[in-house]
């Protein structure tokens, strides 16, 4: 993987430097009261939230490739944290928490260092938006139950929704009022303003407010719990204690906060790219978080990923490059070496109010109201992955939900859009009869659409489909595979079954509008008879055109036009069904008509006998092409007709040629094209039948010139004639 540095600093405009300025002190005023408060939910001192606001910064700016993305201290890893010391036992802010946390930390590092190298950026398209919608909700719905006895006066819960509910309801026991009233009226504050002023960043104001109201008035004194002080000066660098837990354990502690980290802030980022309409490189992208994160763990932070809501608070500043980061982090790193004496005034409550303000933020109210509105089945997705995490906790919440995204997936596949086509009189095209009124069927066909991969999760409902809607008259089934992009062994199994049956039956059976792969995938499952047999056809036309359904037919006693066009006739459908084994099937074919001629003795070969059903133009040339290099062994096959299998063939070929030249001379160009690379090919391979090809066409050329030139002497002597 190529790296580069700075990526977004690169050609900086100097325009740029006071937005980038602005918006870095802004971020950093904004992330002191966040940071600190999601600090304290994954188990650490609140100042922790400011050293993991300095290195960590600073190392993803210098990788990032995204200008706008901040990365700091945030919601999810630090309630993730917050539960793996719950689900463990250990009490927040103690030894244990302080040791165990950075290893979590460098463990999830090491995972987006794997995701980075493996690159496994592609693995976020399966992470579904209800699945992270709902679980992201209800990690912050979490949170927040955690909180609020911390507003009472008392100290935070642990574990899940019943756990928690159950502390709330003991911290009502002994409530201070005063700490329930600053905090309540903090959230009312910071909650309004983000409706009237939502650009002012009101968390820093009620900050000082709150710092101000421990200097001046002493609220300590009415049961109000303070931080504790801190002093000043930049993180110190540690070893994480990788003793204190197993490495299969930490690993295991780590994944899913290393895919939760990938997944959103890479969804998140990307999606700020594409509203303001630059690039990045997923793969860098990831490895600047793992860079991040190592940062994190050598200064003791818990992990980290990109916040949203600084990232658009430094988009309404004006922020245009990772500079501002870089500001950031530097304004963080002067805080912490001249003014942590403020941290001993905090309220609690006030930071508590802050980080419940920052997380209703966070839940995806209008995803659900959305998905409530466009799909149930999505919507009772995002709830179940919602409740499995408040009632189960994170791990099973995430299980829970990508399991019911994978059943919604299946249940999709095995019931995908599908119906019947018929035709309206007047108008080219196939229609679905149960969408279009005046769409009729065709006498004596059943003309079907798939809408799906076909596998073995939804084959019987396809065959059923077909088995159930032939009547007594059906002669021909025509499969719209348009929307078929795979066919899986079971599959290609059921469609050979089908093919068997409906051939006892007298019944034609055709596979039309698919892409060509499909064909590949048929003759690598062993069916590529079929494709011999002529059951894939390019077209629903051409289909029944071989059906020998090409000039009219009728539907109820209406008249429709001829559907067969010379378009049909152009395609390359023989390279189209056989891919990169044209050429030898094209022999194949070949070497068929040349047994047959011996079988027979028939004249007519070129409409007798059994190859390629229905070729095209294009490809009938390029057959009797093959043919010609056979020449020999025709005019021996046929003893002394030999002459006039050679005339017959030269013949046929000028009619082609004729045809193309009146209905599509861009065809006939390319059709020459083709015909000189063939020659080539065979001057190359074969010489010697390379002059005896030159030599008889040299010589029909010549031979039909004469005979022009016969007519035309005697059309003037026809019309000398009449005028005597």
């Amino acid at each position: 993987m190529k790296l580069y540095f700075f990526p977004t600093l690169r050609n900086y405009k100097k325009s740029n430097f006071l937005k980038d300025l602005i918006s870095g002190l802004v971020i950093a005023a904004v992330s002191i009261p966040i940071s600190m408060g999601y600090a304290q939910i994954a188990g650490l001192p609140a100042v922790y939230g400011l050293y993991g606001s300095v290195f960590p910064i600073l190392f993803f700016a210098v990788f990032s490739t995204s200008p706008q993305l901040i990365f700091g201290v945030d919601a999810a890893p630090a309630a993730m944290v917050g539960s793996v010391l719950a689900s463990s036992g250990i009490l927040a802010e103690t030894k244990e928490a302080m040791e165990l946390v950075p290893v979590i930390t460098f463990y999830t590092a090491c995972w987006l260092f794997l995701f980075a190298w493996l690159k496994a950026g592609r693995m976020v398209s399966y992470i579904s938006t209800p699945v992270m919608g709902g679980f992201i909700s209800g990690i912050a719905t979490t949170i927040i139950l955690m909180q609020i006895p911390k507003l009472m006066g008392a100290g935070a819960g642990n574990g899940e929704l019943f756990e928690l509910l159950e502390h709330i309801l003991k911290a009502c026991h002994k409530i201070s009022l005063v700490s329930l009233g600053l905090g309540l009226g903090t959230l009312a504050i910071l909650l309004i303003s983000k409706k009237i002023v939502p650009k002012f960043p009101m968390a820093v104001l009620v900050m000082i407010l709150g710092a101000c109201l421990t200097k001046f008035f002493s609220i300590e004194q009415y049961h109000v719990i303070l931080l504790s002080k801190v002093e000043n000066g930049l993180p110190k660098i540690i070893l994480p204690n990788f003793f204190v837990v197993g490495m299969e354990e930490g690993l295991g502690m780590s994944l899913t906060i290393a895919i939760v980290i990938m997944a959103e802030t890479l969804l998140a980022s990307n999606n700020f790219a594409l509203k303001n309409g630059y690039k990045l490189k997923d793969n860098q992208e990831i490895f600047a978080y793992s860079i991040g994160n190592f940062a994190a763990s050598i200064t003791g932070c818990c992990p980290i990923n990109g916040s949203v809501s600084r990232t658009v608070m430094g988009e309404q500043f004006g922020g245009k490059t990772q500079g501002m980061s870089i500001v950031a982090g530097l304004a963080m790193m002067f805080l912490l070496l001249l003014s942590t004496g403020f941290i001993g005034y905090l309220p609690v409550p006030v930071l508590t109010a802050i980080v419940i303000s920052a997380l209703l933020q966070v839940i995806e109210f209008d995803l659900a109201k959305r998905l409530w509105r466009v799909s149930r089945t999505e919507f009772l997705i995002f709830i179940a992955a919602f409740l499995g995490v408040l009632i189960l906790g994170t791990i099973f919440g995430v299980l829970i939900g990508v399991i019911l995204s994978f059943l919604d997936v299946l249940i999709r596949a095995t019931n995908p859009p599908r119906g019947f086509l018929g035709v309206i009189s007047g108008r080219d095209g196939f229609f679905h009869m149960d969408r279009n009124r005046n769409a009729k069927p065709i006498d004596h066909v059943l003309m079907y659409r798939f809408s799906g991969n076909l596998f073995f999760a939804n084959i019987k409902a396809f065959q059923e489909d077909i088995e159930n809607n032939i009547k007594e008259d059906t002669k021909v089934v025509i499969i719209d595979a348009g929307g078929i992009s795979s066919i899986d062994i079971t599959a290609a199994d059921r469609l050979e079954i089908i093919y068997q049956n409906l051939h006892k039956q007298g019944i034609k059976f055709y596979l039309t509008e698919h892409i060509g792969a499909i064909n590949d995938e048929l003759r690598m499952l062993g069916k590529g008879y079929l494709i011999e047999k002529g059951v894939a056809r390019r077209t629903i036309s051409s289909a029944l055109k071989d059906a020998e359904i090409e000039h009219s037919f009728s539907i109820e006693s209406a008249s429709v036009a001829e559907i067969s066009t010379i378009e049909e006739d152009l395609l390359h459908e023989f390279e189209w069904a056989f891919g990169k084994d044209a050429e030898e099937q094209m022999e194949k074919q070949a070497v068929k008509i040349l047994e047959y001629v011996e079988k027979n003795k028939k004249e007519d070969f070129l409409e007798s006998a059994e190859n390629w059903h229905g070729l095209s133009l294009v490809d009938e040339d390029e057959m009797l092409e093959h043919l010609q290099f056979h020449m020999d062994e025709l005019a021996q096959k046929f003893g002394e007709k030999g002459e006039y299998v050679k005339e017959r063939i030269f013949e046929r070929r000028q009619w082609i040629a004729e045809r193309l030249k009146l209905e599509s001379p861009e065809k006939l160009e390319e059709l020459r094209n083709h015909q000189k690379k063939f020659e080539k090919q065979i001057k190359k391979e074969h010489p010697e039948m390379y002059l005896r090809l030159m030599e008889y066409k040299k010589e029909r050329l010549e031979k039909r010139e004469r005979e022009r030139l016969k007519y035309d002497i005697m059309d003037e002597n026809n019309k000398w004639n009449r005028k005597v």
